[in-house]
Order: C-alpha cells, then structure tokens, then sequence
C-alpha cells in the first residue's frame, strides 16, 4: 500500500473527487481518502506518476509519502494560517459593523463628511468588505479550481454565496446611490469571516483527534549512546545511525532508542508507551526490549536487533497510519452522498432563486435565500463524521495496548456476534509447566526431581523443559542415552559401583524397565509387592491428572518406582475473566484447539466456553471459521502460525502480540498486552465508535435536511415568517463541522476496561 499526501481538499466532496479519478486508474485495486488527514492510501499496480498526475488533474496536489518525517507531517500547519486570517478579517469586520449597522440602524456617530454624503458610507463598506474578501481568498480560488475542474465543493458554495452578495450590492450602489438598506457588503464580509471561524475550529479539532499519533511519534528518543573502537568507548550519534549488531547504551532514566536484545546488566522497565501497562518489567540479560520505552533502573547494554523502521514503535506507528488512511464501510455512504451533495445545493439554490421571483418578491428576496441555502449546506459535517471518530478510536486503542489496522476493523469490532479462540497461547500461556509432583513413598521430591532432570535434560520432547526448568544443577551423570518414540527414555547411571538403569515416560514403559531390573535382582516377596502397589496406585492418579487434561510422567531407577511428574499448558490468570466478560456483552465464545478432546474439554469448562471444537488441524480450524461466521459475524483470536488462515478467513482477525510475525501480519488487529481480556475492551471500544460515528451521521445529515429548507424560507409561513439571514447561515454552517469533531473527542473519555 502506497500512502500520498494530498494537498487543496476543502471537504468531502473534493475527497470524494480525489477518490473518483485515482478509483479509475488502470490497475488501482482500491483508494481510500482521508480528508482528516490530507492523505490517501492505494493499492495496485498503478505507477505512482500517474496517480499524482490523475490526482493534479482534478485540481489538486499529490505526493508520495515516504514517511521519513513523520513528526512534520503530523505538524498542524493550517490552524496558523487560519487565525492570522481570522485576526485581521475580525478588526476590519468591526469597523464594517460600525458603519453598516451601528450608524444605520443605531445612529452611531460617523465623520461629518459621511452624514453629508452617504455614497461615502457605502464606499467605505466596498473597501472594507474587499479587503475581507482579498484576505479569504482561498475560498474563491479553491471554488473556482473546483467549478473548472468539475468537482465543486464547499468552497465553491461559500464563494457564491459572498460573491452574489458583493456583486448585488455594488450593482445596487451603482443604480441607487441614496438606498443604503440594499446593499449587502456586510453580509458577504461576514459570511467568509464566520466560515473562517469555523474552519479554524474544524482545523483546531481535527488536529486533536490526531494526537495519539503525534504523541507515538514524539516517543522515539533523537539520539542513541554506542560503544565503537577496540576499547568500546561510548559515543552518541543520531539514531538513523544506529545499525543492527550495534551495542548501545542506556542508562537508568533514558528511553531506549531502538529494539534489541540485553547483553549486559538487569533492570526494569516501563513499556506503558507501548502496552499501556503502568507497572514496569523486570528485564535481564537475553531479555528483548522494545524502542520508545523507558530503562528506569540498571545501567544496561544491549544488542540492536531492529532499527529505524524496523522498530516496534515504527511499525505501532504504521499501523495507525494506515487505519487512518483506510476508510471504513459506514462512510462509503456518506461519501457517496458528499460526492453529489455540491451540485445539488447549487440546483437547490437556483430553485429557490426562481420560485421566490415566480412568486412575485423582489430579486434582492430571492438572493438572500438562495444566498442562505449556499452558506448553510455544510458537506464538511458528512466527510468527517466517520473519519473523525475512526481517528480517535484508534487512538484510544494504541494507548491501551489495541493495534486496529484498519478502519473497517474497528467499525467490524462493534457488529461482532461470536468470538473464536485457539487455545494454546491464547487462553493459556502456551508453555507447558510442571504442575504435580508425586514421589513414590520413601522417595524424597529432590530426588525424583533430580534423577527426572538429569534425564530430561538430553530430551527433545517439548515437555521435558518445563522438568529441566525446575531441576537443580546435580552431578548426576548419565550415560548410553535411549529415546524410545512414542514411550519414553532411558539411560544409565553408577550407584554403588554398578550401572543402574533410570527410566522416564509412558506408564508401560517404566513398568517394562522395572520388571527387567527386579528379573535381575534378589528383591523380597515384600518388596515386589511394594512395587506392584506403587505402579497400581501410580496408574490410579495418572488417569485422574489425564482427566484433568495433564501430561504425566512416570520415572523409575532400577527397581525402585520413584514417582509421577504432571505437565501441562496452564490457564492464564485472565482467561476465566475475559471470557465472562465477553459473554456479559452477549458474544457466543468457542474455543477451537488442535489438541485432544479430553485435554480441550478440562480447559474449556474451566475457563467457561460455550463450545469446544477439539483436535482440528490448521486448515481445519479455517473450515470451522467458515462455519461459524454462517451464524452471525466473527472474530477469531489466535497466536501461532498455525492460526494465521482462520484469522484471515474471519470478519476480524486478533493476534495475540506475543504471538508469531505470521499470525500478527494476518490479523486486523494486534492485542500488544496478549491479554484476552484487550478482546473485551476492543469490543467495548468498537460498539462505542460506531455509536459515536452514528451520532455523527445523525447530526450531519439532520442539520442539513432540517436548516437547507429553513434557508429557503420554506418555514417562512409557519414560524411567524421567521427566516434565515446568510450571517445566521454562516454561523450555523461554522460550527456544524466542528460539532461532529468534539463529539467524536467524547471517545476519549470512554473507558473500555471493565473496572
């Protein structure tokens, strides 16, 4: 996906333009345009010369966007330009009012010269109402470009409406110099001095709603410290120049400048910049660091591992980027009706132009309504209603740990029905642990633990790390090591002088490798008895762990049965929680694992699912995806490469962030805390986005249905023949685009995590 800035786009119809032409091009597969943040997002084979040239064509610029400044694209450049505008449109729009209602309607006192001739006074308003006009030019320009290149916008309806007023009455002072009371120069001054109000706080308010995202990029550090030459001296250089393999130094209180691995020292450190985790994690050396957080304690040293763009904060920060230049669903509409909503006021306009005149008023009474109808439309309000809100919400989401790539995605999160979930690394921690340890009377833990250890320790079963894990540095040597597949392992060791077999695994297995012991010993009567009752017993409490979905191990040396060890993938603290939550927010939870049905079965109700579908393989869980979404829209949440075809075939994918580059690069949205209870919280946070973008809609589409007749004067015999001047108009239009940017600002304010 190619990302461009576009520049000239005054509202949703010039971003509904922009859309058209580049939709057109011969191999663009889609072009979403945002008109929040002046950009567009293409994909497709089109070369880049002639989209910028197709995006020129229709009257606006285009550049590729490299991204290598991030913070100066982000910089609000508009809102400047638009107060010093309104600074110097106000002081002169004072001394305007002064002479156009003070002294006409109030009797302000004015030169003599200009009580003695009032051909001065309206003098006066022509220069003053110029200037205004000369100041807001943009507005002219910009709806001219728009008229000649067939894409008329909201500038283009505010041009008209101050240029027909402007024109009207220099007409009038020309052919009646003595009517004062017709001549309308203040109203076309204060037409584009209020829509300049409203623009600048439309600009002031679309800049807010990117704050999370200027805030993530203000987090990398400019500079990094590395240790160059044979005598590793510290040296600091820009962070651009820090490359993969580098050592870098950070010391306590510094934010880490890019992502590595320590080499050297141990501290903690506060990652709430990128999980939203306040409470700072213990690191040591081999453990990973990510660029942008903070070392609050050791002096340390580390590996860079990803740099530039490369880093986690980098690609947080691409992420949003592009959920921000992608366009979600829900405003297709609204910008299919921006797209022809121009036109259709200028037809309106017209309109009521010609049946005020049919119905026998005065042109100057139809001007004003027409005039009113062109300054009242605001097809701004309909543009941003969605963007605004996807903007926002996405915001929220980065700071508490959510990655939503994609517009679309956060407005999906809000019509989700079921929620899928693999088990391992999701609802438990995906690492098994020993979890019971049972020694054979007389037999100590250590020891079992020790003799287990020892022989697990040249195992590659995955289950024999969490026993070397907890087994102690012994000085057990064991030689002529076996691997039985499918039963266990063996080897041997010295006790007393002589080789003694030790043995781990299947319970049939060790009791093979006992009886071959005692078949070579002088053991009592007694002591087969001892055996045979411990092996007995032993079966008894591997079935119970077995029924509670755990791996048992059964360990022997020589004769002597030593005990049973328990492994299992356990639960995460938060899984139980999260899954009631989901289910409180009426969401139908299933689990899907590959491992077996009794082992699925145990997590399942323990965690409290309302569906286990056990033992599928990868393309199988994809074909139970394809399933359930027949019952009503799903997300699956997953971790692993194996998961990656089920979360693409999904209404939305969620990658647990501790999870493989495969599986996060197939989601839609990355959970970077891998906590499931984020899948709740992104929920809560879509179901309030597309409220808020519904009320928005509502708003936008209300002002303009119920304000473009009162303009009109369609009201008129109804209220009292109460009518709409275009001043009135022009505040109203001012304030419409920036009602729907504060509202969408509500999003901030939500809390997504159930307290």
């Amino acid at each position: 996906m190619d990302h461009y800035i576009i520049g000239g786009m005054a509202c949703a119809a010039c971003s509904a333009k922009v859309e058209k032409v580049v939709g057109e091009l011969p191999g663009v597969e889609s072009c979403a345009v945002s008109l929040l943040t002046n950009s567009m997002a293409v994909e497709g084979s089109a070369s880049t010369d002639d989209i910028i040239k197709a995006v020129t064509d229709a009257g606006f610029t285009a550049s590729l966007d490299m991204m290598r400044n991030q913070a100066e694209a982000l910089k609000d450049t508009e809102t400047p330009k638009l107060k010093k505008r309104l600074i110097y449109s106000v002081a002169l729009m004072l001394v305007l009012m002064y002479f156009s209602m003070g002294h006409m309607m109030w009797g302000w006192p004015v030169p003599r010269v200009m009580m003695e001739h009032h051909i001065s006074i309206g003098i006066a308003e022509l220069v003053l109402s110029t200037l205004i006009l000369w100041i807001n030019r943009a507005f002219f320009i910009k709806g001219a470009k728009g008229v000649l290149n067939k894409a008329p916008n909201m500038d283009t309806l505010v041009a008209m409406g101050a240029g027909v007023s402007y024109i009207w009455s220099i007409i009038n002072m020309i052919t009646d110099p003595s009517d004062m009371h017709s001549l309308y120069f203040e109203s076309a001054a204060m037409i584009v001095t209020l829509i300049t109000v409203g623009k600048m706080l439309e600009s002031m308010s679309k800049g807010r709603t990117t704050d999370a995202l200027k805030s993530l990029v203000n987090l990398a550090p400019e500079t990094a410290v590395i240790l160059v030459g044979s005598k590793q001296k510290e040296k600091e250089v820009a962070v651009s120049k820090v490359q993969t393999g580098m050592t870098v130094v950070v010391q306590p209180g510094e934010r880490i400048p890019v992502d590595g691995v320590i080499i050297e020292g141990v501290t903690s450190v506060d990652e709430s910049a990128l999980t939203g985790e306040s409470i700072p994690v213990d690191k040591n050396v081999g453990d990973a660091v990510s660029a942008a957080t903070i070392n609050k304690q050791g002096y340390i040293k580390l590996r860079a591992t990803r740099v530039g763009q490369d880093t986690s904060l980098a690609q947080i920060i691409r992420l949003v980027s592009d959920a921000a230049a992608t366009k979600a669903p829900i405003a297709r509409a609204a910008d299919k009706i921006a797209g022809i909503f121009v036109p259709a006021v200028l037809l309106i306009a017209t309109a009521v132009v010609v049946i005020w005149l049919a119905l026998g008023y005065p042109l100057s009474h139809a001007l004003t309504r027409g005039i009113a109808v062109l300054v009242i439309s605001c097809p701004c309000a309909l543009g941003l209603a969605t963007p605004v809100a996807i903007m926002v919400g996405n915001g929220v989401g980065a700071r508490n740990g959510i990655l939503i790539k994609s517009a679309a995605a956060l407005e999906e999160l809000g019509r989700i029905d079921i929620i899928a979930l693999d088990k391992t690394g999701t609802i438990t921690n995906g690492e098994p642990v020993v979890t019971d340890m049972l020694p054979a009377e007389g037999v100590s833990e250590d020891e079992l633990l020790d003799i287990a250890g020892a022989l697990e320790g040249r195992s590659e079963h995955p289950l024999a790390k969490a026993i070397t894990k907890l087994s102690r540095n012994t000085n057990i040597r064991i030689a002529d090591f076996e691997s039985v597949a499918g039963r266990g392992i063996r080897a041997f060791i010295t006790e007393g002088g002589d080789a003694v077999v030790i043995a781990g695994g299947k319970l049939d297995y060790v009791r093979e490798c006992i009886d071959k012991a005692v078949a070579g010993s002088k053991l009592s009567n007694e002591d087969l008895r001892s055996v045979k009752y411990s092996l007995d017993a032993a079966a008894e409490r591997g079935d119970a762990l077995s029924s509670q979905g755990k791996s048992t191990m059964f360990f022997c040396c020589g004769a002597r049965f030593l005990g049973t060890i328990a492994v299992a993938d356990t639960v995460k603290d938060d899984s139980a929680a999260a899954i009631a939550e989901l289910k409180a927010l009426g969401k139908k939870v299933v689990m899907i694992t590959g491992d077996n049905e009794q082992t699925a079965k145990h997590i399942g109700e323990s965690v409290g699912v309302d569906r286990i579908v056990a033992g599928v393989l990868p393309d199988g869980k994809e074909a139970v995806v394809r399933e359930l979404k027949e019952e009503g829209k799903l997300a699956m949440v997953g971790d692993g490469i194996n998961d990656a075809p089920a979360l693409t075939s999904a209404d939305i994918g969620i990658a647990i962030g501790a999870g493989t580059d495969v599986a996060i690069d197939a989601a839609d949205i990355v959970l970077m805390n891998s906590k499931l209870s984020d899948v709740a919280a992104g929920i809560r946070l879509g179901n309030k986005t597309l409220k808020n973008i519904h009320e928005n809609l509502f708003w936008a589409f209300a002002y303009n249905v119920a304000l473009i007749p009162l303009a009109a004067g369609l009201y008129t015999g109804l209220l009292g023949g109460w009518t709409l001047s275009p001043m009135i108009a022009a505040a109203a239009m001012s304030l419409s685009s920036f009602t729907v940017c504060v509202n969408a600002l509500r999003l901030n304010m939500v809390r997504i995590h159930n307290k």
